[in-house]
């Protein structure tokens, strides 16, 4: 009994004795791991470590956050040391090479190069963490700010931003992409600020729409970007306003500006006809709402913002709508005659497809093409008659046009360029060709031969 018992009493200090053996080298054997995954790096002071970064390429850096988890923790430690933001935050924006760097490399695809280490770094953390990390590395870059530079006409740096930002979301589904618009909607207070522009009278707020314009186009809107992305990032800049000022938005943002100062030119559209140049970025953001990749968007609802642009911030002449119109694509022009046709518009339609024969002809276009669109449409009267009198109306308007681009030649109502004459000149060709066409098509032959 007394060695049995004595056998009991000694074998319990050894059992605890063993597990307590077992929790002191748990510690050791995790740092060992940690250790490990640093690789020959582990022989390397933490200085040391920071100073062969220096030596590499951004890419290479990139490239070697993969290796572990434990580098990707000393990698976001070096970025956000001193070194590591001289490093790598470079703010050279006012000149198109950066400084240090191999020839003919500039310094957007040093921040194409960025996101990706940045994107790699933060691979293991949610989206919220992920964004907050990344503003809190470039908050010392004024000039990524939509009022951070005194120049931005001359600045590369949204444009930077925006690469950056494209290559840090590339891969990131629909609800992660909102997120980085709400973030960065409110750091920026971009709400507020565009209230003001499209609320106000245009103009008076010359400025701010510049930097609105500025900001949207490089950062969310970067160059470059795949249709699908532009045309989400577009849908969340206009989706929260309604029509009207969705329409003054656009043209904010894609409208013609002045090549003195870069300000938006809001009675370009009023004061005279204009020029391919002019319409192009609006033309291009149409296409892009109408397109597939814009889920968001019915043909009724592209066609309400086309309307509506037509009257920022006045009604504009007839031969710009109708060229923006021609640079937008068949589907888009077909759709908005059609809507016209369907709706008993027959007067308006007629006047806008002699201005489309007027700007093919301006502009060097076939005119096979406007005749094309007029037989596509006419398809669309549910009767003869209404058929009937929409081309009546349209011969009427070719009448009526050429008598008064005649009268106002007769009257002497020229300037420097004689622009009455070359008007007439234009109206007359281009009535000509148009029936040229009809002819051809009438007599069964190809326009061409």
């Amino acid at each position: 009994m007394t060695s049995s018992a004595g056998s009991s009493c000694t074998s319990v200090p050894r059992q605890k004795q063993r597990r307590s053996s077992r929790r002191c080298c748990h510690t050791p054997g995790r740092d060992s791991q940690a250790l490990s995954a640093l690789g020959d790096f582990q022989t390397l002071p933490l200085e040391i470590f920071q100073m062969v970064l220096n030596y590499l390429s951004v890419k290479d850096i990139s490239t070697l956050s993969m290796v572990s988890k434990t580098i990707s923790g000393r990698l976001i430690n070096y970025i956000s040391t001193s070194s590591g933001t001289r490093r790598l935050l470079l703010q050279d924006f006012h000149n198109l090479e950066v400084p240090g760097r191999k020839e003919g490399a500039s310094i957007l695809e040093h921040y194409r190069s960025l996101g990706l280490l940045l994107k790699r770094c933060t691979l293991l953390l949610p989206t919220r963490d992920r964004l907050k990390y990344v503003h809190k590395v470039l908050s010392g870059v004024s000039c990524f700010k939509l009022n951070g530079c005194a120049s931005p006409l001359h600045c590369l740096g949204l444009q930077c931003y925006g690469v950056f930002l494209q290559i840090l979301t590339a891969g990131w589904d629909e609800l992660e992409c909102h997120r980085v618009f709400n973030f960065l909607w409110e750091l920026s207070n971009l709400a507020r600020k565009v209230q003001t522009v499209v609320s106000g009278k245009p103009g008076s707020a010359r400025r701010l729409e510049l930097r609105i314009r500025l900001y949207c186009r490089g950062v969310l809107l970067s160059p470059g970007s795949h249709r699908g992305d532009s045309a989400f990032w577009l849908t969340r800049i206009l989706k929260p306003w309604p029509m009207v000022n969705q329409a003054r938005l656009l043209y904010i943002i894609f409208g013609p500006v002045s090549s003195l100062d870069g300000h938006v030119v809001w009675q370009k559209m009023i004061e005279g006809p204009t020029d391919e140049s002019s319409l192009k970025g609006l033309a291009d953001a149409i296409k892009l709402l109408y397109g597939t990749e814009a889920r968001e968007w019915t043909a009724d609802d592209v066609i309400s913002l086309v309307d509506e642009l037509s009257v920022v911030p006045q009604e504009w002449l007839m031969e710009n709508n109708a060229r923006l119109l021609l640079l937008s694509g068949n589907s888009i022009c077909f759709t908005f005659l059609a809507s016209k046709a369907v709706n008993g518009r027959a007067v308006e339609l007629a006047r806008l497809m002699v201005f489309m024969a007027l700007v093919c002809e301006k502009d060097l276009y076939c005119m096979d093409w406007a005749v094309k669109m007029m037989q596509k449409v006419c398809k669309v009267f549910s009767t003869p008659w209404e058929r009937n009198n929409f081309l009546q109306c349209l011969e009427n308007t070719f009448a009526h046009m050429l008598m008064d681009t005649l009268q106002a030649v007769l009257a002497g109502e020229q300037d420097e360029e004689d622009s009455s004459f070359l008007n007439l000149f234009h109206l007359v060709n281009a009535q000509a060709n148009f029936h040229k066409e009809i002819l051809y098509l009438a007599m069964g032959n190809n326009s061409s031969t």
